[in-house]
């Protein structure tokens, strides 16, 4: 493999004889097929609305500590299975503190039972209680006024859109992902999901394009970078970062799913507790459990 280039004569002459060499033997350029070219399409463009989602919450959340402070930290609900959050659905109804605290705590209970009802929660009376509570120790900078409604619906409105349609590309990136025939493989293995796996799939594409382990590990970027002239400090070369970076960090969330299960059984796990007991640093080990996961995905997938 030939080291990056510098802009010194020695090196451009290195690298325009590499060229010359392997004029003849260069690997025959494939087009990808549509299948994998759509996902990967899909999966960028879910990652530019994931962006988007999170700068939409942020705004939210700023709006709501003028209005209804503290009111996102009121449910702990994961999100539904349509994007919706309970916490988006309550501000909706309940867009400032005054709407909760001016009304008497009975009245609000009543009113919160049919909210749950309409929306498809489950109704406590003890959370009722503890939202009341929360909500008159709480004094909303911005008035109760038809602005600050507005304001707050159109934030909401933005981002419940952003989450439908970050739901609608990831049904289409597993639905196209099916189709693959590396899917059922990849999507056994362990710390692989319905999100994670067409992600996996969608970046590194077909592995019979890679002619070994180190050329998958080399596209990622997790690989160590060859020693440069006149530099020969082997205890200071970390990762090259010269591959996809979409990759490194779907590897990175994938590393998080094992390290949080701690699955004493698989490999990549045991390899992760080897260099983390060795005092390794914390991005160092999780890094290199990305290297060793790609190796066994490559041989999985190419088998």
């Amino acid at each position: 493999m030939i080291r990056r280039a510098k802009t010194d004569r020695k090196d451009a002459v290195k690298l325009a004889n590499y060229g010359l060499d392997h004029w003849l033997t260069l690997p025959r350029y494939v087009p990808e097929e549509d299948t994998r070219l759509m996902l990967k399409a899909c999966y960028r463009q879910y990652q530019q609305y994931s962006k988007v989602r999170t700068m939409l919450k942020n705004n939210l959340i700023s709006l709501l500590d003028t209005a209804f402070p503290d009111a996102n930290r009121l449910f702990t609900s994961p999100p539904r299975a349509d994007g919706s959050e309970k916490w988006v659905d309550f501000v909706a109804t309940f867009w400032h503190c005054e709407c909760v605290c001016g009304l008497s705590e009975k009245a609000f209970t009543t009113k919160y039972r049919k909210w749950c009802k309409k929306h498809g929660y489950n109704f406590s009376e003890e959370k009722a209680l503890g939202i009341y509570a929360s909500a008159c120790g709480h004094v909303g900078i911005m008035p109760k006024t038809n602005t600050t409604k507005l304001l707050v619906e159109q934030a909401i409105s933005q981002l419940q859109a952003t989450s439908a349609a970050l739901v609608a590309l990831k049904q289409e990136m597993q639905s196209l992902a099916s189709y693959l025939p590396e899917s059922p493989v990849v999507m056994e293995m362990f710390g692989v999901g319905p999100t994670l796996g067409p992600q996996l799939m969608a970046e590194i594409g077909d592995v019979r394009r890679f002619h070994s382990k180190k050329a998958l590990v080399a596209f990622a970027g997790i690989d160590s970078p060859p020693y440069q002239s006149g530099q020969m400090n082997v205890c200071g070369r970390s990762i090259s970062k010269r591959g996809s970076a979409s990759l490194r960090r779907t590897l990175f969330l994938v590393m998080g799913v094992y390290l949080k299960n701690a699955p004493t059984n698989e490999p990549v796990y045991q390899f992760m507790d080897k260099k983390r007991t060795e005092g390794k640093p914390y991005r160092v080990y999780m890094m290199a459990s990305a290297n060793k996961f790609l190796r066994i995905y490559y041989a999985s997938v190419k088998a």
